[in-house]
């Protein structure tokens, strides 16, 4: 890239424009089984100034989550691989081919992931807590199928057609690689949290929509959907209502808040009213078993681990809340639910399968969480 006329800033490709170590670059990619029978994900994440390239591959199947870990240092080897996993990108915007590398950890997979719809620019991301940045990032994501197999343990399964989304984001973030410093005091155990991030595809529309509420920061919402039929249309576009934009049944009403179904509302331009209602399918990615938050020392995503790293452990999720690991029974934070998804209203009736991350902590009265 270097020999190219498309530099950006007065340095070389391999240094970026901030001297942040939160700084990152990373793939992730889903697929689900529109049966509900078995999940995947895989990610690839690079660190400039932690000099860190890391990765995961997860696959969950008859209620067991096969995980893989692995880091190692980024320099010199500038290359999308990382241990035994690789992406290759046969044609960007839309053909990668995912790959895992047989092992020891019990764990290899052929698979290519194909784009149906064009690729999905999100609002960009800025936040300061206290005067200081905490977020500047961007993102873009894509529905699309995955084909291809996976071995877990011995088995070898086959993916035809597996509904499939993927997302790609950079800038900064907190808590990548480094500890976040103290600023002030902590938010108060009962300040609400309230994340929601659906991917879902219908037989006429694809897209994303996101929903962002955070005590003391400015709400954020965000929804994209492109026809199947026409996907160089202008994208239709969901506005955030008047009144609270999500309404979710629980598994149960211990915290982490684990869902059963959860509806949003959204308005077009002419102001019809849309309901996009999603139900759990199947059993939900813990996403530690990625480094979200994870790793076998607990200090996550980005952080240097060594010239070489690798971890792999298998966990029980088959219970809608908790996960059975090695050291216990665990009730994670973040999980990624495969999901049916039905939409209706503004012409946009239709039926599909979705990706949802759903986190909700704290007080959060607009859902009638004390």
């Amino acid at each position: 890239m270097d020999d190219t006329l498309w530099h950006q800033l007065p340095t070389t490709f391999d240094h970026v424009g901030t001297s942040d170590p939160r700084f990152f670059d990373r793939f992730w990619f889903a697929a689900s089984d529109p049966a509900g029978q078995g999940t995947l994900q895989l990610t690839l994440g690079a660190y400039n100034n932690m000099n860190v390239m890391d990765g995961g591959f997860v696959a969950i199947r008859s209620g067991r989550q096969h995980n893989l870990r692995v880091s190692r240092s980024l320099r010199p080897r500038f290359e999308t691989a990382c241990g035994p996993i690789r992406v290759e990108v046969v044609e960007p915007l839309h053909h990668a081919r995912l790959l895992v590398e047989d092992g020891a950890h019990g764990m290899a997979a052929e698979l290519d992931w194909k784009s149906i719809l064009p690729a999905q620019e999100e609002i960009p991301r800025f936040t300061r807590v206290r005067g200081r940045v905490v977020e500047e990032s961007r993102r873009f994501d894509q529905i699309g199928e995955l084909s291809g197999w996976i071995r877990l343990a011995g088995e070898r399964v086959e993916l035809d057609r597996w509904w499939a989304t993927r997302d790609h984001s950079w800038g900064v973030r907190e808590r990548m690689g480094i500890e976040e410093p103290v600023t002030g005091p902590p938010a108060p155990p009962s300040a609400g949290s309230l994340f929601a991030f659906l991917f879902f595809s219908t037989g006429g529309y694809g897209g994303h929509l996101q929903v962002a509420q955070h005590e003391g920061r400015p709400d954020y919402f965000t929804c994209e959907l492109t026809r199947r039929d026409d996907p160089q249309a202008d994208p239709v576009e969901l506005h955030l209502p008047d009144r609270a934009p999500i309404a979710i049944t629980f598994s149960d009403d211990r915290s982490p808040r684990r869902f059963r179904t959860a509806r949003f509302s959204g308005r077009l331009a002419d102001g019809s009213a849309v309901e996009i209602e999603t139900t759990a399918l199947g059993c939900a990615v813990d996403m530690q078993g990625l480094g979200y938050g994870g790793y076998d020392d607990a200090r996550g995503l980005g952080v240097w681990r060594g010239d070489s790293h690798l971890e792999h452990d298998v966990w029980d999720v088959s219970h809608p809340s908790d996960v059975v690991r090695a050291s216990g029974t665990v009730r994670p934070i973040h999980r990624i639910q495969p999901v049916r998804v039905v939409m209706r209203g503004g012409g946009l009736d239709g039926e599909g399968t979705g990706s949802l991350t759903l986190i909700a902590e704290g007080r959060l009265p607009q859902l009638g969480l004390g």
